[in-house]
C-alpha cells in the first residue's frame, strides 16, 4: 500500500460542491416540469396527476440520476483505479471509495424505490390522493413498463449497498458492477429511446450513453471527492485515469449526436423544448470534453499540480451536475420524434421492411447494429493491440487464432447488420439463421482465438506497481462465481435449454415487441454458445476443464436436442409468436412456411457445426496425445523419468525373493 498521505483540509469545500451538484441535477428538471404544467400531459394523452406528482418524479429522477453515477463510478475507482499493489490489492476496504460507495448507492436505493411508485402515479396520470384505493397498487404498477424498469435498478442498487457493507475481496464488487449496469439500463431502455422512427439506433446509442457516461461521469465525481478530502491521486494512477477518459468521452460525444438526430426527427434544433435541452446539454458534455483535454495537456507538458487537478476536477464536476440535471429534464418532455408519422413496422422495429427478404436482399440491404458492432470493433481492437504488444516483446501467437477471433466478430457483425439482421424480427425463419449463427457459428471462432491466453501473456504483474489487467484476469480466473458458471451441467442447459424454454412459453414473442430485448436475446445467444464451445474446444484453459472423452460426450448429448427442436417446429400445429408476427400484415409473410424454414435451419445448422467440432475435437485429442507422447520420450532420454526402471527393479526384487524361498515339495517327497 503506497496511497500518497491524506491532508487534513476543511469539509466545507466538499460540501458545498455537493450541495451544489445536487441542486444542478435536480433543478432544471423540477423547472421544467412547473413550467410546462399539463401541457406535455396532454400531448401523449395522460391525464395530469398533478404538480405535486410532477415535481417528486423530477427529482427523483435527478437524485437516481445523480446517485446511480457515483455508485458506478465508486465500484470502478475500487476496481482498477486503486494505488494498492502486492498482497492488499485483492482486498477492498477502509477506502474513502468505499465510503463513497457506501453513501451513493444507499441514496441509489432510496430514490430508485421511491421511482417505483412515483412513476406509478406520473406514467397513468393519477393523484396521490387515489393511490391508497383497493386494488390501485396492483394495477398501476402493471400499467406501464417504468415502475417494474424501476424495481430492476431498486433491486440493483441494494446488492451493490450490500455487497459494499459486507465484501472485502476484490471480486466481491464484481456481481454489484454487472447488477449496477442492468440498474442504470432498466429506465432508460423503456423510455423515451423505445419510441419513433429509427428507434433501433437511438436505443442502442442510448444504451452506449448511459453505460459509459455513468463510468467516466461516475470516475471524476469520485476523483473530486478524493482531491477535496485531501487525498492525492498518484501519477499511475492519473495517466490510467486520463487514458480511461479519453477512450470514452468520444464514445459519449458520438452517442450523444446519434441520439440528438434521433430525438429532433428532421425538426431544427431551436424548435422544441428538447431542442433546446440537446443544446445545453451538449454545451456541458463539451465542457468536460475541455477540461480532461486540458488535463491532458499539462499532464504531457508536466505542468499538473495537486491544486489545478483539484481546479479540474471540481470544474468537470459542476459540469457534470449540469450534464445530469439536463438528462433529468428531458424526461419531462415528449421529444419530437414521439410525434413523427409511424407504421406499424416502426413502431416495433424502428424502420421499414417493404421487400421480401431474399437472398439479394438479405446481402444488399444492410442496417447497422450499433451495439454489436461497437462492441466487435472493441474486441477486435484489444486483440490486436494485444498481439502486437507480444510480438513486440519477441513472443511469437499463432496467426491462426488471429484469424479465428476477427472471422468470429466478422460473422457477429454479418448476420446483426446486414440484410439478415434487419429482416431477424420481421421473419421467423431469417431470424433463426441470425440465432444459429450467434450461439454456433461465431462462438467455435471466437474460443478458438484464445483471448485470456493472449492477454495473460500480453500484461504482467508488477508488485511494484498497483494491480492492472494481468492481476485482474488471474483474479477472474480463480473467482469461485465464474466456476459455477462454467460448470458442464449449468453450460448445457443454459446452451440446450435456451431453444425451448424461449420459443415454447412465450418469451419470444413478448421479447420480439423491444428493441432492447431483441438485442439481449442475441447477447444471450452468442454467451450461451461461446461457454459451451469454449468447454469443449477452447484454447483458453476453462476453470473446469473436462478430459477429452467428457468433451466428446458434452457434445454427442446436445446433439439429439437440435434435431428434436428443429423436427418440432417443422411438423407443430402451433405458430411460434403468431400475434406478434400478424401485426406486422406484410404481404410477403407467410407464417407456416417461415416456420417450417426455421425448423430446417435449426436441425441442419444445430448437427453440422456439432459434427465439424467433433472432428476438431478428435484432432486435438490425437494432437495432445502425441505432445503427451514426445514429452514423456523426452523425459525418458534425459533420464528424468525413471518410472520404467522403478518397474524393472521391482520384478528384479519379486524374482530374488522367489529363488530365495525353497521349492515345494512333491507328493512323493511328502510320502517318503
Amino acid at each position: 500500500m503506497s496511497d500518497p498521505p491524506v491532508k487534513h483540509l476543511s469539509r466545507w469545500p466538499l460540501i458545498l460542491l455537493t450541495v451544489l451538484v445536487v441542486m444542478l441535477s435536480v433543478a432544471p428538471a423540477v423547472a421544467t416540469t412547473i413550467l410546462a404544467g399539463e401541457a406535455p400531459y396532454d400531448r401523449i394523452f395522460v391525464s395530469f396527476p398533478g404538480l405535486d406528482v410532477g415535481i417528486s418524479t423530477a427529482a427523483g429522477q435527478g437524485i437516481a440520476d445523480l446517485s446511480s453515477t457515483v455508485t458506478v463510478g465508486a465500484v470502478l475507482w475500487i476496481l482498477f483505479f486503486r494505488n494498492v499493489r502486492g498482497r492488499d490489492a485483492s482486498r477492498v476496504g477502509g477506502s474513502i471509495e468505499l465510503t463513497v460507495l457506501q453513501v451513493a448507492s444507499a441514496a441509489w436505493a432510496t430514490s430508485a424505490g421511491a421511482m417505483v411508485v412515483l412513476e406509478m402515479l406520473d406514467s397513468s396520470g393519477i393523484p396521490f390522493s387515489r393511490l391508497g384505493e383497493p386494488g390501485a397498487m396492483s394495477f398501476l404498477y402493471d400499467a406501464s413498463a417504468f415502475p417494474r424498469a424501476w424495481t430492476v435498478a431498486f433491486v440493483a442498487a441494494l446488492v451493490t449497498f450490500g455487497a459494499s457493507m459486507f465484501t472485502d475481496r476484490w471480486t466481491g464488487l464484481l456481481i454489484p458492477l454487472w447488477a449496477s449496469a442492468f440498474g442504470i439500463l432498466a429506465p432508460v431502455v423503456v423510455g423515451q429511446i423505445l419510441v419513433g422512427p429509427n428507434h433501433d439506433f437511438g436505443s442502442d446509442a442510448g444504451i452506449y450513453q448511459a453505460l459509459l457516461t455513468s463510468a467516466a461521469f461516475g470516475l471524476v465525481l469520485v476523483g473530486a471527492v478524493r482531491t477535496l478530502t485531501g487525498r492525492l491521486i498518484d501519477p499511475i494512477i492519473l495517466w490510467r485515469l486520463g487514458k480511461t477518459l479519453v477512450v470514452l468521452l468520444p464514445v459519449i460525444v458520438a452517442s450523444d449526436l446519434l441520439l440528438a438526430w434521433f430525438k429532433l426527427a428532421g425538426s431544427g434544433l431551436l424548435e422544441s423544448v428538447t431542442g433546446w435541452q440537446i443544446l445545453v446539454r451538449g454545451i456541458c458534455l463539451l465542457g468536460v470534453v475541455a477540461v480532461i483535454a486540458t488535463g491532458c495537456v499539462w499532464g504531457r507538458r508536466g505542468r499538473l499540480t495537486a491544486r489545478r487537478i483539484s481546479g479540474l476536477l471540481v470544474l468537470a464536476t459542476v459540469l457534470i451536475g449540469g450534464w445530469l440535471g439536463g438528462t433529468a429534464a428531458m424526461t419531462r418532455i415528449p421529444p419530437p420524434q414521439y410525434f413523427a408519422p409511424t407504421s406499424i413496422s416502426q413502431v416495433f422495429l424502428g424502420f421499414e421492411v417493404p421487400d421480401p427478404p431474399t437472398v439479394l436482399v438479405l446481402f444488399t440491404q444492410w442496417r447497422p447494429n450499433i451495439l454489436f458492432l461497437v462492441v466487435a470493433i472493441a474486441a477486435v481492437t484489444v486483440y490486436l493491440w494485444a498481439v502486437r504488444r507480444v510480438r513486440l516483446r519477441g513472443d511469437a501467437w499463432p496467426t491462426g487464432r488471429t484469424a479465428a477471433w476477427v472471422a468470429g466478430w466478422a460473422v457477429v457483425v454479418f448476420v446483426t447488420s446486414s440484410g439478415f439482421g434487419k429482416y431477424s424480427a420481421p421473419d421467423f425463419g431469417v431470424h433463426m439463421i441470425v440465432h444459429m449463427s450467434l450461439n454456433m457459428a461465431a462462438p467455435i471462432l471466437l474460443v478458438l482465438g484464445g483471448v485470456i491466453t493472449l492477454l495473460l501473456r500480453a500484461t504482467r504483474s508488477d508488485p511494484t506497481r498497483p494491480a492492472g489487467a494481468h492481476d485482474w484476469i488471474t483474479w477472474v480466473l480463480h473467482w469461485p462465481v465464474l466456476r459455477f458458471v462454467f460448470n458442464p451441467l449449468i453450460v448445457f442447459i443454459l446452451f440446450v435449454g435456451s431453444y425451448y424454454g424461449l420459443y415454447f412459453t412465450g418469451i419470444f414473442g413478448e421479447f420480439m415487441r423491444f428493441h432492447w430485448a431483441h438485442q439481449l436475446m442475441n447477447v444471450h445467444f452468442l454467451i450461451a454458445g461461446y461457454l459451451f464451445y469454449a468447454l469443449v474446444i477452447g484454447v483458453d484453459r476453462p476453470p473446469r476443464p473436462l478430459p477429452h472423452i467428457g468433451k466428446l460426450g458434452f457434445v454427442l448429448a446436445a446433439m439429439p436436442f437440435h434435431a428434436f427442436f428443429g423436427v418440432i417446429l417443422m411438423t407443430g400445429n402451433m405458430l411460434i409468436a403468431e400475434d406478434f408476427y400478424r401485426n406486422f400484415a406484410l404481404p410477403w409473410s407467410d407464417l407456416p412456411a417461415a416456420q417450417y424454414f426455421a425448423g430446417g435451419v435449426a436441425w441442419a445448422g444445430g448437427e453440422i457445426p456439432l459434427l465439424l467440432v467433433i472432428i476438431a475435437l478428435g484432432i486435438q485429442w490425437s494432437r495432445q496425445d502425441a505432445k503427451d507422447a514426445r514429452r514423456k520420450d523426452r523425459h525418458l532420454d534425459t533420464g528424468r523419468d525413471d518410472e520404467f526402471d522403478q518397474y524393472n527393479r521391482m520384478l528384479e526384487q519379486l524374482a530374488a525373493r522367489g529363488a530365495a524361498r525353497p521349492a515345494p515339495r512333491t507328493v512323493e517327497e511328502n510320502e517318503t
